[in-house]
């Protein structure tokens, strides 16, 4: 049986000789049906407060789920980030250091083809300066003949004489030349 204020309002006992006082059990029983009601009303007022507490409570839950996965997408994020500048990096590495192998090697051709450069001129010069010696030779070899040939002539034999003593440096003659 289910207790409610009224029922225990009008609740009713059987009659006996010896029984209660009837009017301090109906005072007594007016008193628990008051503070039953009160009980009730409070119980009812805790039912609803709890509901809203478990609402609330399964929003949070939802809350802290989202949050949570959240939490997880931002660290599977971070770490591909991360993942990906560390493979940037290493690539950008990679990059500069092709390019400078290839700068490296273009200055190595550089100095290879200067050097070749400088031979060919050191060359080029002594050819030039062998060529110069064969030219002086050949014209102080013409000078002495005619200084020869002009001694078969009428001159007087003073100047034929310094004339033979005629004494080229063809080497002092090329480096004031160069």
């Amino acid at each position: 049986m289910k207790f409610s204020p009224m029922n225990i309002k009008r609740q009713e006992f059987r009659k006996s000789v010896r029984g209660f006082d009837r009017e301090e059990v109906m005072a007594f029983l007016e008193k628990l049906s008051d503070e039953f009601e009160t009980l009730q009303k409070e119980n009812e007022h805790l039912k609803k407060e709890f509901d809203a507490a478990n609402i609330k409570l399964n929003e949070f839950r939802k809350i802290e789920k989202n949050l949570q996965n959240t939490l997880l997408k931002a660290q599977e994020s971070s770490t591909k980030s991360l993942e990906s500048t560390r493979k940037q990096s290493t690539l950008m590495v990679k990059e500069a250091e092709i390019k400078a192998s290839q700068i490296l090697e273009k200055a190595r051709e550089s100095a290879n083809e200067i050097r070749n450069a400088v031979i060919n001129l050191r060359e080029e010069r002594d050819l030039v300066v062998a060529r110069l010696k064969a030219i002086i030779s050949s014209q102080a070899h013409l000078l002495e003949m005619k200084v020869e040939n002009a001694g078969d002539e009428k001159t007087p034999a003073k100047k034929i004489e310094g004339a033979k003593k005629i004494d080229i440096n063809i080497d002092e003659i090329v480096n004031k030349i160069l």
